[in-house]
């Protein structure tokens, strides 16, 4: 063994010196003394977001690879027969050029597949080609599921535009109590991730015995949950996680807007008025799509021309009609009686629309909020008087294709001269100008009263007595009653906040609105603060998606950006 060096001999006494000062000091024996703890912390536990159920991944069929190009210097090269005849070299280059071209022909073929696999789709889809998906699905249950609700065909019930109108304040005060006597005790019923990313939009269907919402995503998924469905059995993989983490409820997710990128977020979806089994999907991808759970498929109704953003939709009761409303500042009148019918698109603003409301006991007046600031009431039957005459005759679309609907598209400058005309006046009935931009504004169920969200970090109420929609003059004035201060400022990672009225037509109006502190807060008409709706151990992440049950004020339910949805209801719930 060779002697050791100069540097280990000195290393080996500084460390022996350490020991010896560690002993005298009595170190050794206190870092012995030291234990972990057994006793759990007793600060609140952290809120951890709820865990999805493992599924066993299907594995897909290897899609075959595309033909590789060639060299056909390398091709000669290794194919050449040095003692053919000039005839067998003729056949054998035709036999090359042949294969060449047929190469040739399936890499194009290949690259057109994958190229229109990113567009947008615009033919008929059924159930199994939307569930389309790494996870699978069981369609049969969410056919079950479906066939279970009873058909509706009055599926939005209408308030009276006197309702809750009392000349007592005394009334309001005692209505106001009772409501929150209803809503302050809501909790965390069930919660699961129901889409992939994050939630642009929700409605809730308007089921009595089950809880039954539709959620559209960032990338055109739709997620549809029965949030109070029974717990399956669950795997052994799943044992891992806390039973209050646990999802609850049965959820299933659909394609229905293609590419599966942000360029086909979900930006409205709609029950049909007329029709509970049928819901409409407005979406980035400049398409609208109508669900039929009765026949299982998804058909295009309308598309946008020159790829315009599609960033609302409503239905009038009816159901026989829908207005559009556009990122180019325009409003489509659709009507969907006939497929083949031209459509109207007027010019109602040079900046993005970003919400469109139809009175619901008064269709003729549309509500608009807009990024110009402005919240403008119109008068439809005025809109639609306006001749098309006014367009020139090359702005006129053809009927090229006979599948395609017409669109009759009358400019800002032919709307503003038409607004300010003989002919033309009280199209526009009221306007009011925000401090920055109007992100949403919307009717309550009764159509009188109305709420906005804006980026100026304020929610505005406004309250139109019946006299004023007999005239056709423009309102006397459109000023806003309530003011109410709400952190608006969501930010590049977090979906809009927009205040939502609940569509119950039999409860004192109120409405609900997510709030940056992670609560879900409900206003009543007059602009008090209800209640918080708040879960610090369960709720992590901002609720910036709401909507309520139309038929029972004890329901809520609100999404976040992962793509988790929350039902708020009562805790009796729980148990059954």
């Amino acid at each position: 063994m060779p002697p050791k060096s100069q540097y280990e001999l000195e290393r080996e006494a500084n460390i022996a010196k350490n020991l010896a000062l560690f002993e005298d000091l009595g170190l050794k024996k206190a870092v012995q003394n030291l234990g972990t703890s057994s006793v759990k912390s007793s600060r609140n536990p952290v809120a951890k977001p709820v865990q999805p159920s493992k599924r066993v991944k299907r594995e897909r069929a290897a899609e075959p690879e595309a033909p590789r190009r060639q060299s056909k210097r390398l091709l000669t090269k290794f194919h050449v027969d040095l003692d053919e005849t000039p005839e067998e070299r003729k056949m054998r280059e035709e036999e090359r050029e042949k294969l060449l071209l047929r190469e040739e022909e399936m890499r194009f073929e290949a690259e057109e597949r994958a190229r229109a696999a990113k567009r947008p789709r615009h033919d008929v889809l059924n159930f199994i080609t939307l569930a389309e998906s790494d996870e699978p699905q069981e369609l049969s249950k969410l056919s079950t599921t479906m066939a279970n609700i009873v058909q509706i065909s009055d599926s939005r019930r209408l308030g009276d535009p006197e309702a809750f109108t009392f000349a007592d304040d005394s009334k309001h005060k005692s209505a106001l109590k009772h409501l929150r006597e209803q809503v302050e005790v809501l909790k965390v019923v069930s919660r699961a991730k129901v889409t992939t990313n994050r939630i642009y939009t929700a409605a809730y269907h308007p089921e009595v015995t089950k809880d039954l919402i539709f959620f559209g995503d960032k990338h055109g998924q739709l997620g549809i949950w029965d949030a109070r469905a029974p717990a399956e059995e669950e795997a052994d993989e799943d044992d891992d996680i806390a039973a209050e983490n646990r999802e609850g409820g049965k959820y299933w997710r659909l394609q229905l807007h293609w590419p599966a990128t942000s360029k086909s977020s979900i930006s409205s979806i709609k029950l049909d008025p007329i029709d509970s089994h049928n819901l409409y999907t407005s979406s980035y991808d400049c398409t609208i799509r109508s669900l039929s759970f009765v026949s299982g498929t998804s058909k295009e109704i309308y598309a946008s021309e020159d790829g315009v953003l599609i960033c609302s939709i409503d239905l009038p009761p009816t159901g026989q009609e829908m207005w559009i409303a556009d990122g180019a500042g325009g409003i489509t009148h659709l009507d969907l009686r006939n497929d083949k019918s031209a459509a109207r698109r007027y010019a109602l603003s040079e900046v993005k629309i970003g919400c469109v409301s139809i009175n619901p006991t008064r269709p003729n007046f549309l509500l608009t909020a807009s990024n110009s600031r402005y919240l403008k009431v119109w008068d439809v039957r005025k809109l639609d008087d306006m001749p098309v005459e006014l367009i020139d005759q090359e702005g006129i679309p053809k009927q090229e294709d006979s599948n395609a609907r017409r669109t009759f598209d009358f400019d800002s400058e032919i709307v503003n001269e038409y607004v300010v005309s003989k002919r033309g006046k009280g199209s526009l009935r009221g306007e009011w100008k925000h401090d920055k931009s109007a992100s949403s504004a919307y009717w309550d169920s009764r159509g009188r009263q109305i709420v906005s969200t804006s980026y100026d970090d304020t929610l505005r109420l406004w309250d139109l007595d019946s006299q004023v929609f007999k005239h056709e003059d423009a309102f006397p004035s459109l000023k806003p009653f309530c003011h109410i201060k709400h952190n608006c400022q969501t930010g590049k990672w977090l979906t809009v906040l927009r205040a939502q009225w609940s569509p119950n037509p039999d409860a004192y109006p109120h409405f609900t609105v997510g709030n940056m502190d992670h609560s879900l807060d409900i206003y009543s008409c007059k602009g008090e603060l209800v209640t918080q709706l708040v879960d610090r151990q369960r709720i992590s992440a901002v609720q910036a998606v709401t909507c309520s049950h139309p038929s029972i004020v004890e329901r809520a339910v609100s999404g976040n950006a992962s793509g988790r949805c929350v039902l708020w209801a009562e805790e009796s719930l729980m148990d059954e």
